[in-house]
């Protein structure tokens, strides 16, 4: 984009009651002191913005009189295309007008964002207007307009091992992104490990503690010889707590027989000394000839059935008693008191060979803790490694973009980066020359500085505007800068002279006294 003043029309503007300028491709301002070089300066960022061309708050009404009303317009030719803008402050009143035609703050303004940025048109128009931006708002200006370093340039640049590591996980995440993930991971491993090391230490102290004396070889071997003792001891104990409970349950059976026996005696005699009555027994109807042979022969068959169960316990008894003679009592209480002190002898090599697996266990927990504590300090260290490569890359990045920036100037310095006390790179942005900071810098060196900066905005944004440069008579030389120059220089004992010079090549003339 090409920007071209053609017509400046000021009127009632601080000390110009009427003044037309008709650019050309060189503009002189010459004259003495107070005859108003720089209010023609201010006029034309005031018509644009409202302000200085500094961007700060203008007042332009006259100084040295009075007036009603303050309007500028400033025909401009962007690309070819002219456009009249005008700007008018009456009463306290601010009014817009687009090609002559009053407009409305928004529609001026809108205009304006649609031809070009502000912030970049002051930068190229005013040199002093860039270095008086805030430091981020210069440095984003810059960058905005200098291609970043692509990942691949910064990767080739690293150590393999960084390059290998950031190239894979560059293809799922950000930079920033990979950052955060392993700032986490470290700060929780970090903790974690130190957790994992106390783990490990506790369960190495406790299995010193618990570490068994007997070998488990021999616990087994004696255990094996013990039960094998009990076994054949319980063998014996065995067969004769059969014979021993078959004693037991004949005695049992026979006195359960003697006392049937002994109640089918009573039974017995109870029914034989019945009295045959004269009335049923059952239905008291009074019995009459058969009646009492049929009750006679009930008594008796009673006193069969139960002399018949008393022959049958008898001989039930009999066969019992002769089965218990057969059987002889072997007394096993020595052989029981003698598999009781072998069971305990068993419970406590058991006991000890318990305390064997026990320390298999804990030989098992301390593998894993140190296993574990092991994976903990990988993951850590490679956490810590990434983010090393991390700050790396953006160390090597900003070396990168720095160079590519650098390389746009000839006699600025310009730093982007700092590196902090942990290695950490952290932007900043400071113009130099010839060693020194801008803010140290003389009158003439600010302006060559302040022409070099806006020369690069220029090139590297593709807008060219006019520049006006200020206060020339405090430099001697400087570069030919890019677009319509505007030179306003103080001439002592002059009235102020306005004189445009238009070249017939791209090329410009201008005289010696104020550029080399």
């Amino acid at each position: 984009m090409k920007i071209k003043f053609v017509n400046l029309r000021l009127h009632n503007f601080k000390s110009h009651r009427d003044l037309s300028i008709e650019f050309g491709d060189k503009i002189q301002i010459t004259g003495e002191n107070a005859t108003g070089k720089s209010s023609i300066f201010e006029s034309i960022s005031w018509t644009l913005y409202g302000t200085d061309p500094l961007g700060s708050k203008l007042d332009p009404t006259p100084i040295t009189y009075e007036a009603d009303e303050t309007f500028v317009s400033l025909l401009i030719n962007v690309d070819g295309k002219e456009v009249l803008l005008g700007r008018e402050l009456k009463k306290g009143k601010t009014k817009y007008f687009i090609n002559e035609v009053p407009s409305k703050a928004t529609e001026f303004n809108e205009l304006l964002e649609k031809l070009f940025d502000k912030d970049l048109f002051l930068s190229l128009f005013n040199p002093s207007y860039f270095p008086s931006l805030h430091w981020e708002k210069q440095r984003s200006m810059l960058l905005k307009y200098v291609t970043a370093p692509a990942n691949k340039e910064v990767l080739k640049e690293l150590p393999e091992e960084q390059a290998k590591v950031l190239s894979e996980l560059l293809k799922k995440h950000s930079l920033d992104d990979i950052e955060k993930v392993h700032k986490e991971n470290k700060n929780k491993k970090d903790k974690a490990y130190i957790a994992a090391q106390s783990r490990t230490k506790t369960l190495k102290e406790q299995l010193e503690e618990q570490a068994p004396t007997v070998p488990l070889d021999s616990l087994n071997a004696e255990l094996s010889a013990l039960k094998k003792k009990r076994a054949e001891i319980e063998k014996i104990t065995d067969a004769t707590g059969e014979t021993n409970a078959r004693i037991n349950v004949l005695q049992g059976q026979i006195n359960a027989l003697l006392r049937e026996r002994d109640q089918l005696k009573e039974d017995f005699s109870i029914i034989k000394a019945e009295k045959i009555e004269d009335t049923c027994r059952v239905c008291k109807q009074p019995l009459q000839g058969d009646a009492v042979t049929a009750a006679e022969q009930e008594k008796q068959a009673r006193m069969d059935r139960i002399k018949q169960q008393f022959d049958e316990v008898v001989a039930k008894r009999k066969e019992l008693e002769a089965e218990l003679q057969s059987l002889e009592y072997i007394d096993v209480s020595e052989q029981l008191s003698k598999v009781r002190e072998i069971q305990e002898q068993i419970y406590q090599i058991e006991a000890e060979i318990n305390k064997h697996k026990q320390f298999e266990l804990l030989q098992k927990q301390v593998e894993q803790a140190q296993a574990d504590e092991k994976e903990t300090l990988e993951s850590l260290n490679n956490s810590i490694f990434v983010l090393d490569s991390v700050k790396a890359f953006r160390a090597k990045e900003a070396e990168i973009q720095a160079g590519k920036v650098q390389e746009l100037f000839d006699n600025l310095s310009i730093k982007l980066f700092e590196e902090l006390k942990n290695g950490e790179i952290k932007p900043t942005f400071e113009i130099e020359m010839d060693g020194k900071p801008y803010r140290k810098l003389s009158l003439s060196e600010g302006i060559r500085a302040g022409l070099e900066l806006r020369d690069v905005l220029s090139r590297q944004s593709g807008v060219i505007t006019p520049v006006f440069v200020d206060n020339a008579e405090s430099i001697t030389s400087f570069k030919q800068p890019v677009g319509q120059l505007i030179i306003s220089r103080v001439v002592a004992g002059q009235e102020l002279k306005i004189e445009s010079e238009t070249s017939k090549s791209d090329e410009i003339t201008v005289d010696i006294e104020v550029i080399e």
